[in-house]
Parts: C-alpha cells; sequence; structure tokens
C-alpha cells in the first residue's frame, strides 16, 4: 500500500485545505509557503497508473470538497489540493480493466468540508466508476482471491463516516484498522509497528502497518527546504524496509503494510514477497 497515495499531484494555485491550521492558511498567503508546504505534502512520486502498475494495491485516501467552489466535486487532499476524485477513480478502473484479475483497496479515511450531500455525490461517482466491480461486505475471512475472481469483483472501499450503512459496497472504517505512530524516529516507529501486531484483531479485520514517518512542526522548520523526501524518508526507508523483510504474513501477522515514496526502494516487491511465505506453510502442511 502506499500512504496518502494521491499526493504525486498537488496545486500551489489553490487555497490551501480546510485540513490544515488557521495560521498556516493565514501563512500561505505568502506564494513561497506554498512551495515550502508541497516539499513536504507530497508523498508519493508515482501516478495511481504507476503505483498499480508497481504492485501497489492498497491505497489511502484523504479527500475534500472546496469551500467556495458551486457544485459538490470532491478532490484528493493532504495540506493543498490534489486531483478530482472522479479522475482518479476512472483510471484507477482502466487498469482494473485491462487486469480483470487484480484487486485493489480504496481506504476513504478522511473527509474535509463534507456534509451529507457531498458525502452522496462521492458516493454516487465510486458507484459509477466502478458498478459490479465492487465487492458487498462480507465476512472478511471469506474475501479470498477466489471468492472475487468468481463473483466477477474487484474493489473493495472503506468508507469511515457513518453513511456507509446505507450502501452494501462500502465496508466500515472499522474494517481497516491503521494505527499511526507519529514519530520522526524509526526506532520509535519500529517499536510501535511491532507493538501493534501483537494487538492485531486475530479475526474479523483487515489490518494496515503504516510504516511511516511523521515530521512535526519543528522538522519542518529545521529542514524547511528540504522537504519530507529528503529530511526523512530517504535516510529511514532502509531500515523501514528491513523490517518488512523479517516479517511473516497471515493471522497475527503483517497484512498490508504502507510507505512512502514506495518506487525509493523496492517496496512493493518486497511485501509481495511474503506471501511467499504462506504457500511454503501451505505446502509443508500438504
Amino acid at each position: 500500500g502506499s500512504h496518502d497515495s494521491f499526493s504525486y499531484w498537488v496545486d500551489e494555485k489553490s487555497p490551501v485545505g480546510p485540513d490544515q491550521a488557521t495560521a498556516i492558511k493565514r501563512l500561505a498567503r505568502i506564494s513561497l509557503v506554498k512551495k515550502i508546504m508541497k516539499k513536504w505534502s507530497v508523498t508519493q512520486n508515482l501516478t495511481f497508473k504507476e503505483q498499480l502498475e508497481g504492485g501497489i494495491r492498497y491505497f489511502d485516501l484523504r479527500v475534500s470538497s472546496k469551500p467556495g467552489e458551486l457544485g459538490q466535486e470532491i478532490y484528493f487532499i493532504h495540506g493543498l489540493f490534489g486531483i478530482k476524485v472522479r479522475d482518479g477513480l476512472k483510471e484507477i478502473n482502466t487498469f482494473l480493466e485491462q487486469h480483470p484479475k487484480e484487486v485493489i483497496f480504496l481506504d476513504f479515511n478522511h473527509f474535509y468540508a463534507m456534509d451529507d450531500g457531498h458525502h452522496f455525490f462521492l458516493i454516487n461517482r465510486i458507484r459509477s466508476a466502478f458498478g459490479s466491480k465492487l465487492c458487498s461486505v462480507e465476512c472478511v475471512e471469506y474475501v479470498t482471491l477466489q471468492y472475487m475472481w468468481e463473483k466477477k469483483h474487484q474493489v473493495l472501499i472503506f468508507y469511515h463516516y457513518p453513511l456507509y450503512k446505507e450502501f452494501p459496497f462500502l465496508w466500515p472504517g472499522n474494517k481497516m484498522p491503521a494505527p499511526w505512530a507519529n514519530t520522526t524516529n524509526v526506532h520509535k516507529l519500529l517499536q510501535f509497528l511491532e507493538t501493534t501486531l501483537e494487538e492485531r484483531s486475530r479475526y474479523g479485520t483487515f489490518h494496515v502497518s503504516q510504516a511511516i514517518l511523521t515530521p512535526r512542526v519543528k522538522t519542518i522548520a529545521r529542514h524547511l527546504v528540504r522537504g519530507l523526501k529528503n529530511t526523512l524518508v530517504h535516510r529511514n526507508l532502509p531500515m523501514i524496509l528491513n523490517w518488512v523483510k523479517e516479517q511473516k504474513p497471515g493471522v497475527m501477522g503483517v497484512n498490508i503494510i504502507t510507505s512512502d515514496f514506495v518506487e525509493l526502494v523496492d517496496f512493493a516487491a518486497t511485501v509481495i514477497a511474503l506471501n511467499d511465505l504462506l504457500l511454503e506453510e501451505d505446502e509443508s502442511a500438504a
């Protein structure tokens, strides 16, 4: 999975997003501030299509309306506004049409400046983008690849807002817990990932290990111009990747792992390779 999956493009010309504090919005009237914000808002270099081609199958999505704009259009957001959600969904659906056996998870977990009208607008967009590819809520343990292929389903949507109850194809957010370490220290991050795996629910949910470091205000202040990638990610990714290599998938093991800048190391291939351990178990059991 990728963290803040859509943030490969953010619009410096747009207003600062409603996910930001008032002080930042005031500062951002200075054009240089938005340039700096961009360096800290962008957590991926690759487009959806490129991420899909690179093996990413879980997408972490934050969305927002644009306050003051007519209509109910919804955009991806991370500090600054990204592309329209409908354009992103279309790009993902094109990939799925070409690869009918691939399955993806779309996790809509943060909503900003949205009332129920905006939510209905977004949910209808999701339904019209994917149609019969959408997998209705089921017992998590039933949802195997075999099950998805038989039903011709390819998309699981997780929707962290109460309206999910009204649509059978929206999975509740609590089926996709994604505990967040909120630290700049790689050792604390790895300790947190270990602890949360131990606390993971044995059945009934998916589980996201967020293998990401989060800048604090002082981190940004000290390294303004270097940005997230050069300050935190480059230096620590090798250690994070080593942790990934040591994991085991399956019950109480890792399930979905997300990272920033997924192409900087062999992240997707490393995560995918962990599945071989499950195959080995099956063979030894047989």
